[in-house]
């Protein structure tokens, strides 16, 4: 068995890959770049590849069909940078992995504590030796409703953890979650628009949550609402959330993703001219938070990252059940 790793980071990633590869066995090859038609050939000879966020269409499956590759596993829990449906057609198996959910959790009350209490002014100015209080006037967290939208693994860490600072939780899902259920009241999504002095948003990037955010949406919330999302980026309508960023209406975001942020994330992008109008934009407000969707990134999550991906596939290719295979 052979995997080819394609946009492997030597300084964290690399030690847990080697380490599980030797355990079960396994002969592995790796390289730093994004898989390209102009790199796919460092794949020939191999049977299984893992990957990152990177996307894989119909013409790069095909060209990785023809270099004998039968299995993809992406190091990510989010699939959709994966044309799944035309792989299977080719005989293609793909999978993702899970990872311990408390560092997104935790992630994501970080950006709700820094937005109230200012965190990024004061950073700032306090860097010009301005220490005057002025414009740093903080909340506390129990005084707010949040709303988690979302009560998956993620989601009801977030709730299980927010539980502790006495705010009140409003939370929605299709699925209800017994957990979440337990600490928090579940309602509609109209109610959570309406009522919530925070939203953190923990949904998948699925096309029927496309833009599930937008400007129907933001005109409902409260004046000076704060918006978290550490999940992906297309759930939130860009060019809606600038607007409601201009208009007020959002007090604050705290963005861990956003569209459009293929090519910049993971890559050292330095004294590059970026292609890339709405981040310049977001970035811009003093009120938005934007960091390079690294909400996940512990120790704990890393590893498990890396040993899911090389154990699922190990597994498909011994006839195993793979708990994280994309059926």
């Amino acid at each position: 068995m052979k995997i080819f790793a394609f946009s492997l980071r030597p300084y964290d990633e690399q030690g847990y890959f080697e380490d599980v590869c030797k355990r079960l066995g396994i002969e592995y090859g790796f390289t730093s770049e994004y898989p390209s038609l102009d790199n796919a050939d460092l794949a020939k000879g191999y049977d299984a590849l893992s990957i990152l966020t990177n996307k894989m269409d119909p013409e790069l499956l095909d060209r990785f069909r023809e270099l004998g590759i039968r299995y993809i596993s992406t190091r990510t829990i989010g699939y959709d940078h994966i044309d799944n449906a035309y792989a299977h057609s080719i005989g293609i198996r793909t999978a993702s992995i899970s990872y311990d959910p408390t560092g997104v959790a935790d992630y994501s009350i970080m950006m709700m504590l820094m937005g109230l209490r200012k965190i990024m002014p004061i950073i700032e100015r306090g860097n010009i030796q301005d220490f005057s209080l002025k414009g740093k006037l903080g909340r506390h967290i129990q005084d707010c409703v949040v709303g988690i939208i979302g009560t998956g693994r993620i989601g009801t860490r977030v709730i299980e953890h927010l539980s502790g600072f006495g705010c009140t939780i409003l939370c929605y899902d299709v699925k209800k979650n017994e957990t979440a259920e337990s600490l928090a009241t579940y309602t509609d999504l109209d109610t959570i628009y309406r009522k919530c002095d925070i939203i953190s948003l923990h949904v998948p990037g699925l096309e029927e949550n496309y833009h599930m955010i937008g400007e129907e949406q933001i005109r409902m919330m409260k004046d000076g609402v704060m918006l978290i999302n550490c999940a992906r980026g297309m759930l939130i309508d860009t060019q809606a959330m600038i607007s409601g960023i201009r208009s007020g209406k959002i007090g604050f975001a705290g963005l861990d993703t956003i569209e459009n942020e293929a090519g910049l994330y993971y890559l050292d992008r330095r004294g590059d001219v970026l292609d890339n109008t709405d981040m310049a934009v977001l970035k811009s407000f003093p009120n938005v938070l934007l960091t390079s969707h690294m909400a996940f990134y512990t120790d704990v999550a890393v590893r498990e990252m890396v040993e899911h991906c090389v154990e699922g596939i190990f597994k498909m290719d011994n006839g195993e059940s793979n708990p994280f295979e994309i059926l």
